[in-house]
């Protein structure tokens, strides 16, 4: 893979189009094959299935391909009256070759997503799907390898932690993509260091849903338990609990009760609509947190059909595991609050989430919130419509994640952006040669000031 990059194969606008259009291409043609992979894996509903991962990845292709001419040109910056006589430009450079490495669920988007923004910078590149989502992960080779030689794109199958160590440790990647848990960010970046390889990590933390007395209730319900629910909770961006004014909290529950029994029926485990979590391990771990509070809806569960009901928990202790661990699961906290004060050390508790979202008719509340609490991104009165805006960068802050990606935003994190000044040979001023004078030193002060 290095040779192929140094032979400069993959740096041609016309190498990274057609590359990017084959990509297109399979992904058209392996669509029913990948719907029916997420179901395996995690009964994703179909529509549920194209939105957040096929439709978002052909979105990022479409935009790409608009923009990747532009995207690479050369631009071209001004240069100080120090510099004089001189030009100054700015060339957009690949990287080499970068592994991406994969979560479980969004299998398809978390991982072609990086791969068009790699592949549009002209790099080569590993990828490593989940072995979690097995079915997923082997349609997504087929499609691969149908469209890249095993030198440009080259996908490792098997379990992360190792096939991961075994990457990293023996081989000095450019640039290393991880989407997953802190936790395992941790490691990937311990490894990583001693080569000092760049790494990009999108993890995830406990995102809120904030809601005032000014807000539109109703929405506000309907809208929070469409983020929640989605793929049965398992979503970083997803509002993981709901601070609810104390004014407005009756309203805010009965219209939660009523949307989940709106989307998913009496008996959401007949509902074609609503996932299933992924394995065993993560259906434990959040069958465990229901004994925390009190199960205002929900809390039915079957541990043979991996089904926890939407379950929404009032009366939940702040020092207790949902309010201190990410969920990742159809378990929503439901936390009163009085004063806005409250709602920044309710937060403070766990700092920097992923995405913050804010409930509110009233301007200076909206502002109060945005500007008080630092997180990855987010929206003002409904949930998760950040992470579809190819314009608008992902990625956290602190404990969440580092980088950002999406769109450009992608192209530019696997590119090298190169700054070089060309110097004409007609003139010499010859101030910065030695022998210095106080001459020169004044003619440098008025120059630099």
């Amino acid at each position: 893979m290095r040779t192929h990059f140094e032979n400069g194969a993959t740096r041609p606008f016309a190498a990274r189009r057609n590359a990017l259009i084959g990509l297109r291409s399979s992904l058209k043609k392996h669509d029913e094959e990948l719907l029916a992979a997420m179901h395996t894996d995690m009964r994703k509903p179909r529509f549920e299935a194209y939105l957040a991962d096929i439709g978002l990845v052909y979105a990022e292709i479409d935009h790409t391909l608009k923009h990747l001419k532009e995207w690479m040109r050369t631009e071209r910056r001004p240069t100080p009256l120090a510099l004089q006589l001189a030009s100054s430009e700015v060339r957009v450079e690949p990287l080499g070759v970068v592994l991406i490495i994969a979560p479980w669920n969004y299998p398809v988007q978390l991982l072609l997503s990086p791969l068009i923004g790699a592949i549009a910078a002209g790099n080569c590149a590993v990828v490593k799907p989940s072995d979690q989502a097995p079915a997923t992960a082997a349609v997504v080779q087929r499609m691969i390898q149908e469209v890249f030689a095993p030198e440009q794109v080259h996908v490792v199958l098997g379990p992360g932690s190792e096939v991961g160590p075994k990457l990293i440790e023996p081989f000095r990647f450019d640039h290393i993509f991880f989407t997953g848990s802190p936790g395992v960010g941790k490691r990937i970046m311990a490894i990583a260091a001693p080569h000092l390889t760049p790494v990009t990590l999108e993890l995830g933390g406990k995102s809120p849903a904030i809601v005032d007395h000014t807000a539109d209730v109703d929405r506000a319900a309907q809208r929070i338990v469409w983020s929640r629910f989605f793929n049965a909770g398992q979503t970083c961006v997803a509002a993981d609990h709901a601070l609810v004014h104390h004014d407005v909290m009756d309203r805010f529950l009965a219209s939660a009760a009523k949307h989940v029994q709106r989307f998913y029926g009496n008996d959401p485990q007949q509902s074609p609509h609503y996932a299933r979590l992924v394995n065993n391990k993560r259906f434990n771990a959040v069958k465990d947190l229901l004994q925390h509070g009190r199960i205002h809806i929900g809390g039915q569960h079957d541990a043979d059909d991996r089904y926890i009901a939407p379950t929404i928990l009032t009366d939940v202790p702040l020092d207790s595991p949902p309010m201190h661990e990410e969920i990742f699961g159809p378990v929503l906290p439901v936390i009163p609050w009085t004063e806005r004060e409250e709602v920044v050390r309710i937060v403070a508790r766990n700092p920097h989430p992923l995405a913050l979202y804010v409930f509110s008719q009233d301007r200076d509340a909206q502002r109060y919130f945005t500007e008080r609490i630092a997180f990855g991104g987010g929206c003002i009165n409904h949930c998760m419509l950040q992470f579809g805006n190819a314009h608008l960068t992902v990625g956290g802050v602190g404990n969440s994640g580092m980088g950002r990606y999406h769109g450009k935003a992608t192209f530019d994190l696997f590119s090298h952006h190169k700054g070089i000044v060309h110097a004409s040979t007609l003139i010499d001023p010859g101030v910065q040669y030695p022998p210095y004078s106080s001459w020169k030193e004044r003619i440098i002060r008025v120059l630099l000031r």
